[in-house]
């Protein structure tokens, strides 16, 4: 079908809305059409060159729809059916699934190839040529035809709009903290950076009871919108904050660190370990750019205090378990969601949203899509 989508055609290039054609599904696929797409900071990183991809590359990978075709062999799914988009495909068999490690599942090794798993063609084309879907999803475009590994259906009374934040943000920050941080009550957590991941790195700090959730970021409204979302303290700096929070904890410093920056640069690590106390955990959660190797890390201190370095994907959680879970936990009132989306954009307004998360505006910008945008 020809419709509307958000390319990419070059590093350093605004995202230029055009007509693209979407595939029916082959084998194994379903297509989708969403009621909306999250303005997530990882297709940022497709802008800049930080996340190697194909050219022409198609935006997006957090979204929520309807299916409206489903391709033979396709099980657990059928017309109708409300689903969140899992930016990472969930096979339920390979080793890593098995052991129940879907956030590693082998098929991420397609994340960044651009061509379907289900046959290794392109699904998009764009001006003649195949277009390469961020995450094989590519939800800057109001339909999808997806592999079924990359959707995970849920009830058809949350709303859609709202339910497209767990298929990224929302479910990454929640499970840095309350799986791969192992936050407990009575801990203390730093958060440095209060976007769109560090905003549910927040949330889940405060849920698994953390006695307090610092939180380190330079823009002021975000650091009002912590307070909001269950941190008991912010700064602006992490200058700021050490004397704070060696303070505020005898000298312990924090348990549990958590960097959640938009671009993760080498000191960053180092600073997240120096607020992290004895037998401390440090997560690794924000994305750098795939050149950069060089952290800045004090050995002496490491090994001496017997710290951890941890990296983390997703929220170390398993997509087909935590998105219903997340939901379920939004419709008790135990996990904020609407106040998240800053601000909704037209398709046609994609590069104001990019530009209003530069500017740090928004939690989360978030594609409402419309009838015009399906034409």
């Amino acid at each position: 079908m020809k419709t509307k989508g958000a390319i990419l055609w070059g590093v350093g290039e605004e995202w230029s809305v055009e007509e693209i054609e979407v595939g029916d599904p082959v084998a194994g696929e379903v297509t989708v059409e969403l009621a909306a797409s999250g303005l997530c900071h990882s297709d940022e990183h497709l802008v800049t060159g930080a996340t190697p991809v194909g050219f022409p590359s198609l935006g997006g990978h957090e979204g929520a729809g309807v299916v409206t075709k489903v391709g033979p062999g396709v099980t657990g799914l059928k017309e109708g059916d409300h689903v969140v988009t899992a930016f990472i495909p969930a096979c339920g068999v390979c080793p890593p699934c098995s052991r129940g490690q879907q956030n590693l599942c082998d098929l991420g090794a397609h994340l960044l190839g651009g061509k379907a798993i289900s046959d290794g063609t392109h699904r998009v084309t764009a001006k003649g040529q195949g277009v390469s879907p961020m995450c094989l999803l590519g939800t800057f475009s109001p339909y999808i035809t997806v592999n079924q590994a990359s959707v995970v259906r849920i009830e058809p009374d949350i709303p859609l709009e709202i339910a497209a934040l767990v298929g990224c943000g929302v479910t990454t920050g929640w499970g840095s903290a309350t799986k791969v941080a192992d936050v407990r009550p009575g801990e203390n957590v730093v958060v440095m950076g209060a976007g769109g991941v560090g905003m549910n790195a927040v949330q889940g700090a405060a849920a698994a009871g953390a006695k307090r959730v610092i939180v380190i970021d330079p823009v002021a409204k975000k650091r009002e919108w912590a307070m909001e979302m269950g941190a008991t303290h912010t700064f602006a700096s992490m200058e700021e904050a050490t004397p704070a929070i060696n303070e505020l904890t005898w000298g312990r410093m924090a348990e549990k660190t958590i960097i959640t920056v938009g671009d993760i640069q080498g000191e960053d690590v180092a600073a997240a370990m120096s607020v992290t106390g004895k037998g401390g955990r440090a997560v690794v959660t924000g994305m750098g750019s795939f050149d950069k190797v060089d952290v800045k890390l004090s050995l002496f201190d490491l090994t001496l205090m017997q710290k951890d370095l941890q990296g983390a994907i997703f929220g170390g959680l398993a997509p087909r378990n935590a998105i219903p879970e997340l939901l379920s936990l939004y419709q008790e009132g135990q996990l904020k969601l609407e106040e998240l989306v800053t601000t909704k954009y037209e398709l046609e307004d994609i590069n104001q949203g990019y530009q209003d998360m530069r500017d740090g505006k928004n939690i989360r910008g978030m594609i409402v899509y419309t009838d015009a945008d399906r034409k």
